[in-house]
């Protein structure tokens, strides 16, 4: 497979994105719960460069190889906290929001407001819709893993 596209080209577009990060991470949550959001959304959509840029991102957080290794089966392993598990479980509704699906319940948000306070909760949740939003336009584009931005 190869990219369609080089680059975006648009510098309005990089600052953009600065301010998205500055945002995300001003919201008080660890950062490698923020990698961890990262990778399990980008995982669910199968875009490489950014399950790629997340593993990398993770690990320089200081997460661990066991752990970024079972996000993707985090429900069937010992190796998360229930506060991160509240987070994946949020990633995991509202990533996948296609036709029919039940989205973000209550019962999944009163889970995670139990951990995170609303600054916190923005931050993830803007964490979750940015990555969804890279996730689409590396899929459309057919953006190669190996870099990490």
């Amino acid at each position: 497979m190869e990219a369609r596209m080089k680059s975006a080209g648009n510098p309005d577009l990089t600052t953009a994105i600065q301010h998205l990060h500055k945002a995300i991470h001003a919201g008080g949550v660890d950062p490698r719960l923020l990698a961890l959001v990262h990778l399990r959304a980008s995982q669910i959509n199968g875009c490489s460069p950014c399950v790629f840029a997340g593993v990398d991102a993770a690990k320089k957080a200081g997460e661990t190889e066991e752990r970024l290794h079972n996000v993707v089966a985090w429900r069937e392993t010992p190796f998360f906290t229930d506060e991160e598990r509240a987070a994946l479980e949020l990633t995991e509704a509202a990533t996948r929001i296609q036709d029919g699906a039940a989205g973000v319940t209550d019962e999944i948000w009163d889970a995670v407001a139990d951990h995170f306070t609303e600054e916190q909760l923005s931050a993830i949740i803007l964490e979750i819709a940015t990555t969804n939003f890279f996730n689409r336009i590396n899929r459309t584009t057919r953006e190669q893993a190996g870099k990490t931005w």
